[in-house]
């Protein structure tokens, strides 16, 4: 339910949009108001589980997930379901690594925890595409509020239900870091603000210019505050390993990627293409499978050929597919434009999802373990918050431009009927619109393209993970779920 709400909400994207009245830009927030709250606070609430017991922080954090999907689905003004959304990303931030940390308490260590991570694993890797079906159907066949109402019955019948077959783990002793969750949440928010309103204000807007200051201070003071605190919550010797600070930055781009390649392609299949909400989802379901595929291939192959080509090739793939869609223009087709680079993307990325983890837990003591694979879960969400917020600025920016050019030929070759409609609405009507629309869209994948390509480099130069530490990374793997 937590991975799915990552995009289940985004196929409901136009619709919310339409009934809300938020921009292009602005609409970007409600998916970063729970990928940032999220993010920043998933080692918090990973602490909470070990300080308070994991089965009981795993239902608060059902029953608030649950509540605040329900108060998205009345909202009736933009901030109402924005902060609907970072009350999500609060509850999933406590369900989620106690979720994860309650299968080293359910399952022996060995094979059979190893399975139940992998099963784990599967689910997050395929819960995105998965997500985007559900929302499709659901806001087809009802409305966009639903997509956020689907997740109240579903908690209460797993919050009813955890007592009975979920036992609770022992309490550990400890201090919570609030300082430091709150400075890093808050510090994070400011720099995606910063870029989210340059993107409608220009580079020069003062309070654009005031967030990415801010946002400076605060990660510098969040540094500060890590290295005085006794039991902080991002141990700061994890990023001395330089296998461990290259998989987290791999992560932080292609997570970037990731949630752009998501967002836009939602946006021109219901937009351009004219998809309806469920035809939309049905052409995120190859995006899966290849997923699957990916990650099937690279567990089975890891002890011969050992992680780094997986990395390497798995980020030139999901770059080549990212470069191919920056071709996109308003006469691509789906099979003709879209399918071929979104099962490259999905492959690529099905490629480094268990090896990045595995990878993230390497060479580490097993009490630090839940915290290596912890970070690489928040590089995951803030760096697609973060990513999300760039590809939007560069998508605004070549939609302004794209957009004069597009007014001065419609006014050549549009009918005086239409003339007269753009008057009183100022919205171009198609196939203008679609050409700014899509223009945006495809010089977004170019910073796409390029995330992908930088954690390409990262792995071919700062990976150094051997085949011979592939034993220990498999003992790894299954410690990491404590």
């Amino acid at each position: 339910m937590v991975v799915l709400d990552a995009t289940i909400v985004n196929i409901a994207l136009p619709h919310i949009q339409t009934a809300l009245g938020f921009s292009t830009s602005d609409l970007t927030w409600v998916v970063n108001a729970y990928a940032l709250t999220f993010g920043g606070l998933l080692l918090l609430g990973g602490r909470a589980g070990d300080l308070l017991g994991r089965r009981r922080m795993f239902i608060v954090g059902i029953g608030l997930f649950s509540l605040a999907s329900l108060l998205g689905g009345f909202a009736q003004e933009p901030w109402q379901l924005l902060a609907a959304r970072a009350l999500q990303g609060v509850g999933g931030a406590i369900a989620s690594p106690t979720s994860l940390a309650l299968i080293a308490t359910t399952f022996p260590e060995g094979p059979e925890r190893n399975r139940a991570f992998g099963v784990f694993a599967s689910v997050s890797a395929g819960g995105g595409a998965v997500g985007l079906l559900a929302g499709g159907m659901l806001t087809d066949w009802l409305n966009w509020r639903w997509v956020l109402f689907v997740n109240v019955p579903i908690g209460i019948l797993i919050a009813a239900l955890a007592p009975r077959y979920i036992k609770e783990s022992e309490r550990h002793p400890g201090r919570f870091d609030l300082p430091g969750a709150f400075v890093s949440t808050v510090g994070m928010a400011s720099l995606v603000y910063g870029f989210i309103r340059a993107a409608k204000e220009g580079w020069s807007d003062n309070l654009a210019l005031t967030s990415f200051g801010v946002a400076l201070a605060l990660l510098v003071a969040f540094i500060a505050i890590e290295r005085r605190t006794a039991q902080p919550i991002t141990p700061l010797k994890l990023f001395a390993d330089r296998n461990r600070s290259g998989t987290y930055a791999m992560m932080l781009s292609l997570a970037a990627a990731m949630f752009g390649m998501f967002f836009f392609i939602v946006i021109f299949a219901q937009n351009v293409l004219h998809y309806s909400p469920i035809k939309a989802g049905l052409a995120f379901l190859p995006v899966t499978a290849a997923i699957i595929v990916g990650a099937g291939l690279a567990t089975n192959l890891l002890p011969k050929l050992g992680p780094k080509p997986f990395m390497v090739t798995g980020c030139l793939i999901t770059a080549t597919g990212m470069s191919w869609l920056t071709l996109i223009d308003p006469d691509s087709s789906y099979a003709g434009g879209l399918l071929g680079p979104m099962l490259l993307f999905g492959f690529g990325m099905g490629l480094n999802f268990v090896t990045l983890t595995l990878t993230a837990v390497s060479g580490i003591a097993d009490s630090e373990s839940g915290a290596a694979s912890g970070m690489l879960n928040t590089t995951q969400q803030v760096g697609g918050a973060l990513g999300l917020s760039i590809l939007t600025t560069v998508f605004s920016s070549a939609n302004t431009d794209e957009a004069k050019t597009q007014v001065g030929k419609f006014l050549a070759e549009g009918t005086p009927e239409q003339k007269a409609q753009f008057a009183k609405s100022h919205q171009l009507p198609a196939p203008w619109s679609d050409s700014v629309l899509a223009h945006g869209i495809g010089t977004a994948f170019i910073a796409a393209a390029a995330l992908a390509v930088l954690a390409a480099l990262i792995a071919l130069f700062a990976i150094q993970v051997r085949k011979s530490d592939l034993e220990a990374l498999s003992g790894k793997a299954g410690a990491a779920a404590g």
